[in-house]
């Protein structure tokens, strides 16, 4: 299928009484899926196969593996399904409908504080026939190594950033069918805050799929 080892799945070999195993990660599972729908030839079929396979051991092992296991195939199956090229949507947030168009975008990794590996997804786009550059900035935070994203609403009064986070949460919504957490800080700036769920909808788009996969492989090394 084209599956790699150590990205993909692992293998541990038989050891004296001790059997060995195949361990297959969620991004080879994910992989797998995504190679069952888009895949040519040969690697389609296989794929297909080891899917179902797997479909059948979680069902075996219970419904709550089932379940999981399932998520996991169509999320891989949705990857890099959509594209950005032409979008556009009408989304309502907060009982307000706002028009989405996207014109312009791009994804791309940067450093932070101490060497951390950011990932920047920016979007140009008209929210209400008004057009601005949109920059969420992703990183791993926290004991538990979540991926959180970070964007700050602009604006040099407080009404005109409280109209820029919302246009900016109604693109994310369009774009990831959530919205995202909204919170004034302190010095009355206006903080916006993007989630795994948010960066897995993302990934839906073929233009930015390949980077945010990317970067989730090194910021887990």
């Amino acid at each position: 299928m084209g599956l790699v080892e150590g990205k993909h799945f692992t293998v541990k070999m038989p050891e004296g009484d001790h059997d060995g195993y195949v361990y297959v990660r969620r991004e080879g599972l994910e992989r797998a899926a995504w190679l069952s729908v888009y895949g040519s030839g040969r690697q389609q079929e296989l794929a297909a196969k080891f899917v179902e396979y797997i479909l059948q051991r979680a069902e075996r092992a219970g419904k709550k593996v089932y379940e999981k296991a399932k998520e996991i195939i169509e999320e891989g199956k949705e990857r890099g399904f959509l594209t950005l090229k032409g979008f556009e949507k009408r989304v309502e947030v907060d009982d307000k409908e706002h028009v989405v168009k996207v014109i312009g975008w791009n994804a791309e990794f940067d450093k932070g504080r101490g060497g951390r590996k950011l990932l920047r997804i920016k979007i140009t786009a008209e929210v209400d026939d008004v057009r601005s550059d949109y920059t969420i900035t992703y990183g791993r935070y926290g004991a538990n190594n979540k991926a959180k994203g970070f964007a700050v609403a602009r604006g040099d009064a407080p009404e005109v950033m409280v109209a820029d986070a919302e246009r900016f949460s109604a693109l994310i919504k369009a774009l990831t069918g959530r919205e995202p957490g909204v919170y004034r800080m302190k010095d009355g700036r206006i903080k916006i805050e993007c989630y795994e769920g948010h960066l897995e909808g993302f990934m839906r788009y073929a233009e930015l799929a390949d980077v945010i996969e990317e970067w989730l492989e090194e910021v887990e090394r």
